[in-house]
C-alpha cells in the first residue's frame, strides 16, 4: 500500500535548517485549536519553531479552522492534507514535511493535548544533554498528565491510569515510546529511513512498532520528566470499557512485535504463556477485590495479556481508526491516538 501524497498549504516562508517543527495529527476534532492556543504560550528554547498540522480527514475538514489560527499566531503554520483515516499517513506527512524542509527536530503532539510553557524548553534541553553524554539520545519523551472531567469514576484518578509514561527496565533503560509528547532527531542514524507502519494505520499501534524498529537500529530514548503535557479524558474514554479495549489492543500490537522472528511453534508458546500470564492477573484482581484501583488495574493487564494470546493464536486485528466522530464505535477512541 502506498500512503497518498500529502497536499501542502504552506502557511511559512521555509523552515530554517536548524530548528523544531512540532508536528500534530488531526481528525476532526475541535480541540485542536486549544491545543494550538497553549502552543502560542511557550517560552524559548532557543531555536527556531514551526508548527505543522496534518489533517487525516479525506475532506480537509481542518483547513480553514488552521488557516484561520495561523493568520493570528506567533508561529508558523503550514497545513498539511494526509487523508484518510490512517494515523500512519498522517505521521509519514509530517516526518516527510520535516525531512524535506531540513529540519533536524520533529516534536509529536497530540490534537486534544496541551502544553505547559517550559515544555517544549525541557525537550530540548534533554536532548542537549543527551548530545553531551557518551551515549545520546535520537528520541526525547516526556509524561502526559490526564485530567478527569466530574463524574469520572474515583479509581481512575488515583490509579492515574491515562496518564501516558516510559516503559523501562530495572536500570532505568526505556524499551518503548509513543508519539504523544515526543521529540525526534532525524539526524540519528537510527532514524534513517524509519516510518510508520502503514498496516497499522488502522490498527493504532504505529509508533510502538516505530520506535521498537529504532531501538532495533541502535537507538536511544531519554526522558523529560519536566517536559509536561496534559490532557483532558473525555467522558466516553473515562470508563472501564474503553481503557480494557485499549489494553487490548496493546496487547495485540506488542504480540506483533514479539512473533515477527518466531517460528508458528514459537507463536503458539508465547500465546500459552500469555495467557497464563492473563490468569495470573485475573487472580490478583480478585484478591484485591476490595481496593478498585488496584483490582482494576489487574484486570487492564490481564486484558493487555489475553491480547497478546489472541494475536498469537491468529485473532484478527482491532481497527480502532476511520470513523467520524459521530460514527464511531461506542467507547471507540476517534483521533490519532495510537499509543
Amino acid at each position: 500500500m502506498t500512503a497518498p501524497t500529502p497536499h501542502d498549504t504552506p502557511l511559512d516562508h521555509g523552515t530554517p535548517p536548524d530548528a523544531v517543527l512540532i508536528g500534530i495529527c488531526t481528525f476532526r476534532r475541535p480541540e485542536l485549536a486549544v491545543t494550538l492556543d497553549s502552543l502560542a504560550r511557550l517560552d524559548p528554547c532557543g531555536l527556531p519553531v514551526t508548527i505543522a498540522v496534518a489533517d487525516n480527514d479525506a475532506v480537509a475538514s481542518a483547513r480553514t479552522r488552521v488557516q484561520d489560527i495561523a493568520a493570528a499566531h506567533p508561529m508558523p503554520i503550514t497545513y498539511l492534507h494526509a487523508p484518510q483515516a490512517s494515523i500512519s499517513i498522517a505521521r509519514n506527512a509530517l516526518l516527510d514535511h520535516a525531512r524535506s524542509t531540513g529540519t533536524r527536530l520533529l516534536v509529536y503532539l497530540d490534537d486534544d493535548e496541551t502544553v505547559e510553557p517550559g515544555w517544549l524548553a525541557a525537550l530540548v534541553r534533554r536532548w542537549r544533554d543527551a548530545a553531551n553524554q557518551e551515549t545520546g539520545a535520537g528520541a526525547v519523551i516526556g509524561p502526559v498528565r490526564a485530567a478527569y472531567l466530574p463524574g469520572a469514576p474515583g479509581w481512575m484518578a488515583q490509579a492515574r491510569v491515562h496518564d501516558t509514561l516510559p516503559v523501562t527496565r530495572a536500570d532505568g533503560t526505556i524499551i518503548s515510546a509513543y508519539t504523544c509528547n515526543t521529540l525526534i532527531d532525524l539526524a540519528d542514524p537510527a532514524t534513517r529511513d524509519l516510518r510508520f507502519d502503514l498496516a497499522r494505520g488502522r490498527s493504532g499501534g504505529e509508533d510502538t512498532a516505530f520506535f521498537a524498529d529504532f531501538l532495533a537500529a541502535g537507538g536511544r530514548i531519554a526522558f523529560a520528566p519536566d517536559a509536561i503535557v496534559h490532557e483532558t479524558v473525555p467522558a466516553d474514554r473515562a470508563s472501564m470499557a474503553w481503557l480494557l479495549r485499549r489494553r487490548y489492543r496493546m496487547g495485540q500490537t506488542h504480540a506483533s512485535l514479539i512473533a515477527r522472528n518466531r517460528s508458528r511453534t514459537g507463536r503458539f508458546k508465547a500465546a500459552g504463556l500469555a495467557g497464563a500470564k492473563a490468569a495470573a492477573c485475573g487472580g490478583l484482581a480478585l484478591l484485591g477485590g476490595i481496593r478498585p484501583a488496584w483490582r482494576n488495574r489487574q484486570i487492564m493487564r490481564a486484558a493487555l495479556h489475553v491480547g497478546a494470546a489472541a494475536y498469537l493464536a491468529g485473532a484478527r486485528q482491532v481497527e480502532l481508526y476511520g470513523a467520524a466522530p459521530e460514527q464511531a464505535e461506542p467507547n471507540g477512541p476517534v483521533g490519532p491516538k495510537g499509543r
